[in-house]
């Protein structure tokens, strides 16, 4: 028997690969080879998940604080609450593109983007090898939309999305323009999505 106080073993910081956002990892146990068991408190900071992943082997989690969104349904039951039916699949991805600073090179937002084809498959997909298209070539790209940032104060008084802004919300020149491809842009994913789930044939 192997007996280890509490805090006798550091924490470490969830890695990226693994979790989005702020995690702390506390070693509980680990098994001697040939054992494949271990154990581990982890928390989790406001906001943060895991990242997508399995495990072939199986994983048992025990909830020791906090609740989920299928636990809160269960405590604190709300005709406005409900979780979806049915199961999840995952259908592609839509790319902001971030304007580009001054200071900020364009090559690296590009090498970023970039990524992105590659990291779904392994992440989301749970694919290793194999070629990795271009995202413009990328059938699993729903969009790629612009960054409206110059629309958002506009639309936030407006209580409206960028898309529905209007001369009336003071969109004129410019933003009248950005506001218009806006809603092209939008419009173009609406059918992406629609067509990928099915519901849009043609």
């Amino acid at each position: 028997m192997e007996i280890k106080r509490v805090g006798s073993q550091p924490s470490g910081k969830g890695p990226a690969d693994w979790f989005t956002g702020t995690v702390r990892i506390d070693p509980l146990f680990t098994a001697p080879d040939p054992a494949f068991v271990a154990g581990a408190s982890v928390t989790f900071e406001p906001g943060a998940r895991t990242a997508w992943h399995t495990h072939p082997l199986g994983q048992t989690l025990i909830v020791t604080a906090g609740a989920g969104w299928a636990q809160r349904a269960e405590l604190n039951p709300d005709a406005m609450l409900s979780l979806p039916a049915g199961s999840m699949r995952v259908d592609g991805y839509v790319l902001l593109q971030h304007g580009i600073r001054p200071g900020m090179p364009g090559s690296a937002v590009q090498r970023w983007m970039d990524r992105v084809p590659a990291v779904y498959r392994s992440s989301i997909l749970d694919e290793s090898g194999g070629p990795v298209p271009w995202i413009e070539d990328d059938e699993y790209c729903l969009a790629q939309l612009r960054s409206y940032a110059s629309l958002m104060p506009m639309a936030q008084d407006a209580r409206k999305p960028v898309f529905a802004l209007t001369a009336a919300d003071g969109a004129f020149g410019g933003h009248q323009q950005a506001a218009q491809r806006a809603f092209s842009d939008f419009r173009q994913l609406t059918r992406q999505v629609l067509g990928a789930t099915g519901v849009l044939v043609g």
